[in-house]
């Protein structure tokens, strides 16, 4: 295989994801960033594997499998901070299983007389969950010693780039709206409140709540209460008043969280496309688009980024 000398752009989960893939195969790679790695989107993330505003179906459900089976063998390595927790997703009205329950290896029913008041049917599973400050970190220390370097670039667009590697990765996520001139990319807000784990052993997702989506992910020190779906806003400071509806609504779910400390506030913005894109050009390789589900997406799209690579 012939070495390249290759640029990613972003250091998000999946341009951090993408770099490690691509080093472990041999090429020459270095990271450019607008922001530090934990003030990236990513940082913020519940980061709850589940597919979450990202198409197209068959293609994430793909990528979604093997980032599964990548975070279970993770999961094993504390220093990772993954870890495999089972969790339900709970309806008000019957439902068919989901289009990507091919990517979980056992999707099981919640029992009728485990339901909460109000629900009619449920989804109950094993996924795996990062945290994120502990995970990232990781991946900079994997990266780091493989020789990757980073380097802290405002770029307002990737010629620069083209001109520093003989291959660029585009994972800038919302970034390549400005980037590349993608207007088919747009911003989806989300706020989250962290509170002190209560000692919680099962994550909790309500999406059709009628006052707005609630996900209660436990992380073992703490627990991400959400959340927030906001179309085209990009804001990035924590509301109070929606902080204190998101608290309501997780705890009115999960009444274990009622008095539970709160230990901050945090906004993150998706960057949700029509369809992910991951596909090359002549001298630059796309991954980004991943709304809601980077890192439910991150492994099986950095293989695709390798194979894109490796196929030129």
């Amino acid at each position: 295989m012939q070495r390249v000398r290759i640029v990613v752009v972003g250091a998000g989960v999946i341009g951090l994801t993408c770099a490690h893939r691509l080093v472990r195969v041999g090429h020459e790679v270095e990271v450019w960033t607008r922001d530090a790695v934990h003030d990236t989107t990513s940082a913020v993330a519940a980061a709850l594997w589940y597919p979450y505003r990202a198409l197209p179906e068959r293609a994430v459900t793909d990528w979604a499998a093997v980032t599964y089976d990548m975070f279970s063998i993770l999961s094993v390595r504390p220093e990772t901070g993954v870890t495999l927790r089972r969790g339900r997703e709970l309806f008000r009205t019957g439902r068919p299983d989901p289009w990507w329950a091919p990517a979980v290896p056992r999707l099981g029913r919640v029992a009728p007389a485990d339901l909460p008041p109000g629900y009619a049917d449920g989804y109950e599973f094993a996924a795996p969950v990062a945290h994120m400050p502990r995970y990232l970190d990781w991946l900079v220390d994997e990266l780091a010693a493989a020789g990757v370097w980073f380097r802290r670039r405002m770029l307002t667009d990737l010629d620069i780039a083209r001109r520093a590697a003989d291959l660029v990765v585009n994972a800038a996520g919302l970034g390549a709206r400005e980037l590349v001139g993608d207007r088919d990319l747009t911003a989806v807000r989300g706020q989250v409140v962290r509170v002190a784990d209560p000692g919680l052993t099962r994550w909790t997702v309500d999406e059709q709540h009628p006052d707005g989506m609630v996900y209660v992910v436990p992380r073992g020190t703490d627990v991400v209460c959400g959340g927030t779906a906001d179309e085209d806003a990009e804001d990035r400071e924590p509301d109070p008043k929606t902080a204190e509806a998101i608290l309501e609504r997780c705890r009115e779910l999960v009444p274990e969280l009622t008095g539970a400390p709160v230990l901050g506030h945090a906004v993150g913005i998706r960057p949700v496309r029509t369809g992910v894109r991951v596909e090359r050009g002549d001298d630059v390789v796309h991954c980004y688009g991943h709304g809601g589900s980077g890192v439910t997406l991150s492994w099986g799209c950095a293989d695709e980024v390798v194979r894109l690579v490796t196929e030129a």
